[in-house]
């Protein structure tokens, strides 16, 4: 039986894209309009796991996401760092003099303004990039193209007419892979926790030196307001840690240096 994943966006997306990377090929992908019905899926049972975005490396934190993360109670189980390839596809046949449009979800749009703005097409906005080339192939549309990546081109049978069109070939999103239950690992690497500190002086400085001392990489900290509260922050924390020994370690020190500490997932590092 294929294991049910869902994502945000369309078949033949980038979140598909990595949920395959992690997952293996025989999934069933469920495709969500938002995020948050991304983590509804799996709360209700609809999926077994879920793919969510949570950071880019051009635009930066998806910062929406770090609260529903922390409001789902699910476990994060593993990561993919994917790197964002985007691709002109066109119907078969269709060759680049005969375009006048290309169609996009707009953040693809941006990444590939410097090969497409010479061209002098008419750009229009989509809400997906997948779902852009899908419309490409329903309308048979000959004077238009659509930026996406190759598995929307295998999956809806167009070509590309150009490869890595984006400007920064260096541009990475990191996915979290979420599900209800944690899986125990013996090769885990990787904590994602978040912590809240008291207003005392230096509360904050002194959790991250006590990190510090106990030989752990802080890869990643994110501050947010507490709804309701009066400039009261709590903070998401990325910890990459050698043993799973150093890392309780660091658990048993942050509930004493804390006002609360919450475990969203111990895994392995996807690496770049």
């Amino acid at each position: 039986m294929s294991q049910l994943v869902s994502i945000q966006g369309f078949e033949g997306s980038f979140h598909q894209i990595a949920a395959q990377q992690f997952c293996g090929n025989n999934i069933d992908i469920v495709p969500c309009a938002t995020f948050y019905e991304v983590i509804e899926c799996i709360k209700n049972g609809k999926s077994q796991t879920g793919v969510m975005a949570i950071e880019n490396s051009i635009a930066g934190s998806i910062l929406p996401n770090y609260s529903l993360l922390q409001k789902s109670n699910l476990n994060i189980i593993g990561e993919v760092y994917l790197p964002i390839q985007q691709h002109l596809l066109v119907n078969p046949g269709v060759k680049l003099r005969d375009l006048k449009e290309v169609h996009s979800h707009p953040m693809a749009i941006q990444q590939c303004l410097e090969y497409l703005l010479p061209q002098g097409w008419k750009l229009v906005e989509t809400e997906d990039t997948a779902l852009s080339a899908k419309r490409l192939l329903q309308n048979n549309n000959r004077h238009t193209a659509a930026i996406a990546g190759k598995l929307a081109a295998d999956l809806f049978h167009l070509e590309i007419l150009a490869e890595n069109i984006h400007s920064d070939k260096n541009n990475y999103t990191r996915f979290l892979v979420l599900e209800k239950v944690a899986k125990p690992l013996t090769n885990a690497n990787k904590a994602s926790i978040s912590f809240r500190t008291d207003h005392t002086k230096g509360s904050l400085a002194k959790v991250l030196t006590k990190i510090a001392e106990a030989n752990i990489n802080l890869s990643k900290l994110q501050s947010f307001p507490i709804p309701g509260s009066h400039w009261n922050y709590y903070f998401h924390a990325d910890l990459e840690f050698d043993s799973i020994d150093q890392m309780n370690g660091v658990l048993e020190m942050l509930k004493t240096t804390t006002t609360s500490v919450k475990v969203y997932g111990i895994y392995k590092n996807g690496n770049l």
